[in-house]
C-alpha cells in the first residue's frame, strides 16, 4: 500500500509564489524518481519537473528559472517551489513517484492532484 499526499495548492495572483509538497508513505524500499506533472483543462498532462534520488533535476522549458524541485529523502518528500507564477501555470498538479517496494518490485504511483490557480 502506497500513499502520495500532496499539499500546497491554491489561488494566487500572477507574480506570486506557491510551494507544493508531496509525501510518500507505505511499504517503500526506495524512491527512485519523484516528479510533478500538471494538466490544464483541455490539455494533456505534462512533466513540470523531476528529481532523482541523487538530486539530478529536469524541468520543462516553460518553468525553468521560476520553479525549483527539491526532495528530502529522509522524509520521502518532494517539493516544488513555484515563483513568478503566470496564469498559464493554472492546472491540476500531480505528484508522481517511481518506487521500489519492499515486496512487489518497482511501481509508478500518482498522487490525487492539487489545484493551482493563478489569476491575472
Amino acid at each position: 500500500q502506497v500513499q502520495l499526499v500532496e499539499s500546497g495548492g491554491g489561488l494566487v495572483q500572477a507574480g506570486g509564489s506557491l510551494r507544493l509538497s508531496c509525501a510518500a508513505s507505505g511499504s517503500i524500499f526506495s524512491i527512485n524518481v519523484m516528479g510533478w506533472y500538471r494538466q490544464a483543462p483541455g490539455k494533456q498532462r505534462e512533466l513540470v519537473a523531476a528529481i532523482t534520488s541523487g538530486g539530478s533535476t529536469d524541468y520543462a522549458d516553460s518553468v525553468k528559472g521560476r520553479f525549483t524541485i527539491s526532495r528530502d529523502n529522509a522524509k520521502n518528500t518532494v517539493y516544488l517551489q513555484m515563483n513568478s507564477l503566470k496564469p498559464e501555470d493554472t492546472a491540476v498538479y500531480y505528484c508522481n513517484a517511481d518506487l521500489s517496494m519492499l515486496v512487489g518490485g518497482r511501481i509508478n504511483y500518482w498522487g490525487q492532484g492539487t489545484q493551482v490557480t493563478v489569476s491575472s
